[in-house]
């Protein structure tokens, strides 16, 4: 085994290791917000209780890495390296642990929707009916164009990548499967919605983009290649808006692979990958 290969391999088992301990805190997440519920916690207020559980823990991480060392009798150049580098890491989990300490919002209704739904009894079946009465025609679906939702997510440069390095230049296929979760009651302003979305989530798409995007470590291995589609926009808002109807519209046309890889990197309130 050459040592590129080597190294793949070893990465391939981090991101592994990465990925249970996401799904493990997500599993986790979940049965803090029915312990809080249980006792009369709001949802509000649990969502802070667990950002600031959260942050907490990024901020241990800082102190880690802060006081950690470079090996005894390290030349000065090799220590000063050391150091610099441990200042810029412990500098960018400051910014996560200030981050995550006021993200989270909508995460502990969202944990309630998915209990709810998970403890609903199966429809029955729907019982035929003789009445003569015409049938009302349904509300015509207002038109959602696909061209136009790609130009609206185009304009967001932090969030994309330039045209030259993304991995498809038609991501067409991914992009009508995204439209095909937004429900008919959304269509009308769904544009204005995901403008809206990309405005909010701003830091975290630069920083997805800059940490697994094209010509990042992760997608060199071939992984988390819709990170810098235009589309992958629409397919993020549905992640969090409609992640069960994503997930299966999915399943249905596509490979799953791509969806995990993006669902592990995003890390969406409600995680459906394994």
């Amino acid at each position: 085994m050459n040592t590129e290969q080597h190294n793949a391999d070893a990465y391939g088992q981090e991101l592994a290791r990465i990925s249970h301990h996401q799904h493990e805190a997500t599993d986790a997440r979940f049965t803090v917000f029915q312990a809080l519920a249980a006792v009369g916690i709001g949802h509000e207020q649990a969502d802070d209780i667990v950002a600031k559980l959260e942050a907490g823990a990024v901020a241990g991480a800082h102190t880690w890495i802060s006081e950690s060392s470079p090996p005894h009798g390290s030349e000065p150049q090799f220590e000063n390296g050391w150091f610099a580098g441990v200042r810029d890491v412990a500098s960018y989990l400051l910014r996560i642990a200030d981050t995550t300490a006021t993200a989270g919002r909508g995460r502990a209704a969202s944990s309630a929707m998915l209990l709810a739904h998970l403890q609903q009894p199966p429809s029955p079946a729907p019982q035929e009916t003789t009445t003569d009465e015409p049938v009302p025609a349904p509300d015509p679906v207002p038109p959602l164009e696909a061209k136009d939702v790609l130009a609206a997510a185009e304009r967001f440069p932090w969030a994309v990548a330039a045209p030259g390095t993304r991995h498809w230049p038609d991501g067409s296929d991914f992009l009508d499967v995204a439209l095909s979760a937004v429900g008919n009651e959304e269509r009308a302003g769904y544009i204005e919605r995901l403008e809206a979305f990309v405005e909010e989530h701003r830091d975290r798409l630069e920083e997805l983009l800059r940490a697994y995007g094209p010509g990042s470590r992760p997608a060199s291995h071939g992984r988390y290649a819709l990170v810098g589609q235009p589309e992958t926009l629409v397919i993020l808002e549905r992640m969090e808006a409609a992640p069960f109807l994503l997930r299966g519209r999915w399943e249905e046309e596509l490979e799953t692979i791509f969806l995990d890889d993006l669902e592990a990197a995003w890390g969406p309130r409600i995680r459906l990958s394994q």
